[in-house]
């Protein structure tokens, strides 16, 4: 059963009650920055068609971070599927710069373990 991070209480890995601490355990949960980052790149989908695009994804796990970006309002549910809020557009745009960081970090991942095969 999910036990929704709520700010000004106590979360997983912290006592603090900061907003932070609660976002952080909700989007360190599996699947949870993912659905948010695939709903605001590919547009909205329904379950079956967001548990296509999470390849591997349990429907359980779905079901329940479904549940839960819903809770946080960062996704609601239409008639054309599970669709990203204002607030959840609003937090993808501070993710989004980490998706190109992200690509440099790979490209300085990969030169460097190719600098140390060659050494």
């Amino acid at each position: 059963m999910s036990n929704f991070p709520m700010p000004g209480s106590p979360v997983r890995g912290s006592k603090t009650g900061k907003p932070i601490m609660a976002l952080f355990d909700l989007l360190g949960r599996n699947w949870s920055m993912g659905v948010l980052w695939i709903l605001c790149t590919v547009g909205p989908l329904t379950f079956r068609g967001l548990q296509d695009q999470c390849e591997g994804i349990s429907p359980t796990v779905l079901n329940m971070r479904l549940k839960e970006m819903r809770q946080a309002d960062f996704i609601t549910h239409t008639s054309d599927g599970y669709v990203v809020t204002a607030m959840g557009l609003e937090l993808f745009a501070f993710l989004e710069p980490l998706g190109y960081w992200s690509l440099e970090w790979a490209e300085h991942l990969e030169k460097l373990n190719k600098e140390l095969k060659e050494a």
